[in-house]
C-alpha cells in the first residue's frame, strides 16, 4: 500500500484516507493502484462492511496529478486511472465519502459513485474538464444528468465553473453539509450505522439501486475512449503547457 493513501479497519469500517495534502491529495497512478486496490480487497474482506473516503488536510482531492498524468496518460482499460473507476464504480461494498474540503475533477466525479456523500461547509467542488480541453470522465456524462437534470449537469460540465457545498446538496451530489469540524463524526455515524445492517441485504440493496451498472461501464469506456482523443489534442496541451507555465491557455 502507498505511503499516500492510508488505510485501516475498525469497527467494520474501511477507511481510505488520501495522504498528499502538500499537493491537496492530487492523484498520481501509485495513489489511483493503491485506492483501487484497497475498494477491491474490501468486497472479499469479511471485516469490512462499510468503505468511508476523505482526505488530509485542507483538500479532499485536487484531481489529476497533471504533470504526473501528461507523463502518463491513461491508455487503456489496464491503466491505474481506468481500474480506480472500475472497482469504485463496481464495488459491492456501500461507500461513504467526506468531503473535507477542496475536490476537483475526479474528486468530484468519484463522489457520483458513492453511496453517502457529506461535504465540508467550506469545500469547493468543480469539474473543468472543459477548461483543460478534455471531456467528463467516471461515467460523469450519464450520472450527473440523472442526478442533478440535463440543464444542471451542462452547466457544470460545460462551464466547469467551481461550486459550492450548498450546490452540491442541490444537485444531487450531497447527502448533506456539514461544518468542517463535524464532518468526518458524521460520515462516520452513518458509516457505523450501515455496518450494523445485515451485510448480504445492504450489498444487494446497494446492487438494486445500481442495476444499470453495466451502460455506466459502458459510459465509462466511451468516456475514456474521447478523453485519450481530447488529451492528444492541440488545446489539451495547450492547457497543460499553459499550467506548467503558471498562465493562461490560449485555445483555437
Amino acid at each position: 500500500m502507498s505511503d499516500l493513501v492510508n488505510t485501516s479497519v475498525k469497527d467494520g469500517i474501511l477507511t481510505i484516507r488520501m495522504n498528499r495534502a502538500d499537493k491537496k491529495n492530487a492523484l498520481n497512478l501509485e495513489m489511483y493502484d493503491a485506492m483501487a486496490a484497497a475498494i477491491k480487497d474490501a468486497d472479499t474482506n469479511p471485516d469490512v462492511r462499510v468503505i468511508v473516503i476523505t482526505g488530509t488536510g485542507d483538500s479532499f482531492c485536487a484531481g489529476n496529478d497533471l504533470k504526473d498524468f501528461a507523463e502518463n496518460p491513461p491508455t487503456g482499460k489496464s491503466s491505474p486511472v481506468m481500474k480506480f473507476l472500475k472497482a469504485i464504480s463496481t464495488a459491492e461494498t456501500p461507500i461513504v465519502a467526506a468531503v473535507n474540503g477542496t475536490a476537483v475533477g475526479i474528486g468530484t466525479t468519484m463522489l457520483l459513485h458513492c453511496d453517502f456523500v457529506y461535504v465540508a461547509k467550506d469545500a469547493m467542488l468543480s469539474l473543468p474538464f472543459i477548461n483543460l480541453g478534455l471531456v467528463p470522465e467516471a461515467a460523469a456524462s450519464l450520472l450527473l444528468p440523472r442526478m442533478a437534470g440535463h440543464a444542471r449537469a451542462a452547466e457544470l460540465l460545460m462551464l466547469g465553473e467551481p461550486f459550492s457545498a450548498k450546490e452540491a446538496l442541490d444537485t444531487g451530489i450531497a447527502n448533506a453539509v456539514c461544518e468542517t469540524a463535524d464532518l468526518e463524526k458524521v460520515a462516520m455515524k452513518t458509516a457505523k450505522k450501515l455496518a450494523a445492517k445485515p451485510k448480504d441485504a445492504l450489498r444487494t440493496t446497494k446492487a438494486l439501486l445500481r442495476r444499470d451498472f453495466e451502460s455506466v461501464a459502458q459510459r465509462i469506456d466511451a468516456e475514456a475512449e474521447e478523453f485519450k482523443k481530447a488529451l492528444a489534442s492541440p488545446d489539451a496541451k495547450e492547457a497543460l503547457l499553459a499550467f506548467k507555465e503558471k498562465r493562461k491557455p490560449k485555445f483555437n
